[in-house]
């Protein structure tokens, strides 16, 4: 049996359809059952809780051969995953597959890479088989500027010409039911990219291409977007963390590329211009 947590994220669900697919005994763990009656299908079972409930961690970790590991972010995710790796402790879990980010360090100047960072400590130290997952900024992150690109043809961010690597969900999505249904990825970090290195000024061209229209990004300052985070209504600890991001990306400390998703699944990693054409109508006019 596989446990799935963060199973209502794109990543979580895109996790445990692939696990069901593959004829996977899978349990998928959430705090609202309505939000994942669609996994009501057979071979998956819904446990309702959440990591701030021992009882509720207790009962789904029961009779879990594998965790994968996923928790949205949040300051106190070092806690919950602490409180989900005791548990599958105790609980007599073999292998916890966690889901971290690229550039995962306890030094990081970026709250969120150290907090994975210690998160993947813990897990270390359990004695617990584990593989950690640490994947690119996502091309699914390009579709919260779709409105903005849609009205105005234009997005904006504080990236200059740095280049990423992004990567496609469902990649990284087929690189963790690969690691869970298949033995020989104990003990391994998987860094997982995309595999080509883009400037946001190349993503504007791509997604203009992919809408026939032009499409331009526009280069601001930290400060510009941390105000502008602030004012979307994001909490102030993730717009300082995203700004973190982006200091890395924009001076250029993340454009190397790995070959991870086409060695774990046997397929090539979606190209960022696929992934515009699949989502052209998101970014084009209404």
């Amino acid at each position: 049996m596989i446990l799935v947590t963060g199973a209502t994220g794109r990543i979580g669900r895109e996790v445990t359809t692939a696990l069901a697919a593959a004829g996977s005994a899978v349990r998928v763990f959430a705090r609202d059952a309505r939000k994942v009656e669609t996994f009501r299908t057979p071979g998956v079972e819904i446990a309702v809780g959440d990591l701030d409930s021992p009882d509720t961690v207790r009962a789904a970790l029961d009779g879990v051969e594998k965790l994968f590991l996923l928790t949205p972010g949040d300051p106190r995710l070092v806690e919950q995953q602490g409180r989900a790796v005791e548990a599958a402790q105790r609980a007599g879990v073999r292998h916890i597959v966690k889901f971290s980010a690229l550039g995962a360090a306890v030094d990081s100047p970026v709250s969120v890479l150290r907090w994975h960072a210690q998160a993947e400590q813990q897990i270390e130290e359990s004695g617990l088989d584990f593989t950690h997952l640490r994947p690119h900024y996502f091309m699914q992150n390009l579709l919260g500027f779709a409105a903005s690109i849609a009205g105005e043809g234009r997005f904006h961010a504080p990236m200059k010409t740095g280049r990423i690597g992004l990567v496609d969900t469902r990649d990284v999505a087929a690189v963790a039911a690969r690691v869970l249904c298949e033995p020989g990825h104990g003990g391994r970090i998987y860094e997982i990219t995309g595999p080509e290195a883009h400037s946001f000024a190349d993503l504007a061209a791509q997604i203009g291409d992919a809408c026939g229209r032009e499409v331009a990004y526009v280069d601001v300052s930290p400060s510009e977007a941390e105000k502008a985070m602030l004012a979307a209504g994001l909490p102030a600890w993730l717009a300082d963390a995203l700004n973190g991001l982006y200091g890395i990306f924009s001076a250029g400390h993340a454009s190397r590329l790995t070959r991870v998703v086409e060695e774990v699944t046997g397929k090539p990693a979606r190209t960022f211009a696929a992934f515009a054409r699949e989502y052209a109508r998101d970014f084009a006019p209404a």
